[in-house]
């Protein structure tokens, strides 16, 4: 009984379905001084769906040309769900004897495994090396023992059970987690190219597959040519970079305009075999990219060997296309709104320059022009007039700095706020020539989080923009700092200064450009102005929401 307590205890020590099957034989023949066991799983047929032996060497083992099918004693056990126990296995009337290549065997003993009153297992004894035959003693122990081992194996089965619906857990995490990021994608500006090769590595991970390769729609050509292709094993899967409707495989997914798959290789004509073969590709799937009224393109992924395709992998496939067509097609709405933003951007500049700049530059040598005919008449006017066109040219590269200042991309890092107003104010005195001071505040730079550090940093980029373009000023302050309830982000500049809603078109859409990143982090821009008297733009940004 001593024996039986530790056989038991060892039974829960491993909650592996396997290793508790292992512990079971292992026990229940050193219970009894057998000289062979054997443990049974039932398949639900009449059948076993798992044997597993001990006291068998290796060679044994190989010379047995088939596995237990359920007849014989162990179909006997399995029909009547009790305990046999005899001195030779031959002298049984349902015996079947031993197949070629068995170790012969003569005394036995079977007990049923049974839990909730179904059957879950089988043990199977033989050769009692210790007597001629086991005895009630010995069928009393293993029928004990079976009933801890029922409840072993279904500890087991349940623990098997949650790690398997833990993984099934996961991968749908993952697949949500996939498309919710397609879906995010469809409303940013990501490049379409970096879009592409982050969603096809994440889609051939998720499914499984060891490659895959995105062909895209020119519409000019009406044909579908490669644009990403991942994966170490190959350069590239096919010998030509497009394929037109109808073409090979991806012309074959264009005209069907849902997910299929091949593994007839060898009838592509356009495949590279040899590198496909070495790589040891069995299978393609192909997945059109859908946009509306559209296939803008096609997403193949290269399984190694042969797959089955499951219902939910194909619905996964074509919701990833789905998502990944409007993806597709919203880039490249973006790419051309930008490119158009551009061109529209490049002529108003051209207009400025040309109503502004060259009229000044022109204005600028017709004093010149003046100053040479006179130089020699009237060198007193000549020198007024030589200093009109210094200042002249003075105002034009002001102008001309302001431009410099609007235009070119910025390089400033907003990790720390502080440091990037800093670095905007020196960039912004080097420009212009107009003294700035910066006022802030080490705890509201710490409060505010990033996101919102980042969009008051291009509103004061902006604000200084408007100062170096309208306001002809000769100081200008900015500060972050505490003002009330609110953290704040104030610009001021002792400029001209202007009449509030009557110089829109002068000002352009800056300051409704800063309103609405102000809207943005729940904040609020208020415009300060007067002629002559400078103007003060204020953000206020609860101090609730800045933290």
């Amino acid at each position: 009984m001593r024996a039986l307590h530790r056989a038991t205890l060892t039974l829960f020590s491993d909650l592996s379905l396997d290793g508790v099957l292992r512990r079971i034989v292992h026990a229940a023949r050193e219970l009894v001084d057998a000289r062979y066991a054997a443990l049974g799983i039932p398949d639900g047929k009449g059948g076993l769906e798992t044997f597993i032996t001990l006291g068998l060497s290796e060679e044994q083992v190989k010379a047995i040309p088939y596995e237990p099918e359920g007849k014989g004693l162990i179909g006997e056990i399995l029909r009547l769900d009790h305990s046999i126990r005899i001195p030779d296995i031959i002298e049984h009337p349902n015996s079947t004897g031993f197949p070629e290549g068995h170790p012969l065997m003569s005394s036995f003993l079977g007990v049923p495994i049974s839990a909730y009153g179904r059957p879950v297992g089988q043990i199977y004894l033989t050769e009692k090396r210790s007597a001629g035959s086991f005895s009630a003693e010995d069928q009393r122990l293993i029928e004990m023992l079976a009933s801890h081992a029922a409840a072993a194996i279904e500890n087991a089965r349940l623990y098997r059970q949650v790690l398997e619906n833990e993984d099934e857990l996961a991968q749908r995490n993952l697949e949500l987690e996939l498309i919710n990021s397609l879906t995010t994608s469809v409303s940013t500006t990501m490049e379409l190219d970096g879009m592409l090769e982050v969603m096809l590595n994440r889609v051939a991970e998720l499914i499984g597959a060891k490659c895959g390769e995105i062909f895209l729609l020119e519409e000019a050509q009406g044909v579908y040519r490669m644009a990403v292709h991942s994966g170490s094993s190959l350069d590239a899967f096919w010998t030509k970079e497009q394929f037109s409707e109808g073409e090979g495989f991806i012309g074959r997914v264009v005209r069907l305009g849902k997910t299929a798959w091949t593994t007839k290789l060898q009838d592509e004509p356009h495949l590279q075999m040899a590198k496909i073969s070495d790589a040891g590709i069995g299978m393609f799937v192909g997945v059109p990219l859908i946009a509306p009224n559209q296939i803008v393109g096609i997403l193949t992924l290269a399984f190694e060997g042969k797959r089955m395709i499951e219902e939910r992998e194909i619905s996964l496939l074509e919701a990833i296309g789905a998502g990944a067509g409007i993806a597709v097609e919203n880039a490249r709405l973006y790419r051309q709104a930008r490119r158009l933003a551009v061109l529209e951007e490049r002529e108003r500049i051209g207009m400025d320059l040309h109503d502004g700049i060259i009229q000044s530059v022109y204005a600028v040598g017709l004093i010149l022009e003046y100053i040479r005919l006179q130089i020699h008449d009237n060198p007193d006017q000549a020198v007024e007039r030589l200093e009109q066109a210094i200042t002249g040219l003075n105002e034009v590269i002001g102008d001309l700095r302001s431009y410099i200042l609007d235009l070119q991309p910025s390089r400033i890092s907003v990790d720390d706020l502080g440091e990037a107003l800093e670095q905007l104010r020196r960039e912004f005195r080097a420009n212009t020539l107009v003294d700035v001071e910066l006022i802030t505040e080490e705890e509201v730079l710490v409060a505010i989080p990033r996101p919102k550090a980042k969009a008051l940093f291009h509103i004061a980029q902006e604000a200084l923009a408007n100062v170096a373009k309208h306001a002809r000023a000769t100081q200008v302050m900015m500060s972050v700092r505490s003002l009330g309830e609110d953290f704040s982000l104030q610009v001021f500049d002792n400029g001209v200064g202007f009449e509030i809603g009557k110089e829109q078109n002068v000002l352009g859409h800056g300051l409704s450009n800063m309103a609405e990143r102000a809207r943005n982090i729940g904040g609020k821009l208020e415009v300060a102005s007067h002629p002559e008297e400078g103007t003060t733009i204020t953000v206020r940004l609860p101090k609730l929401d800045g933290r």
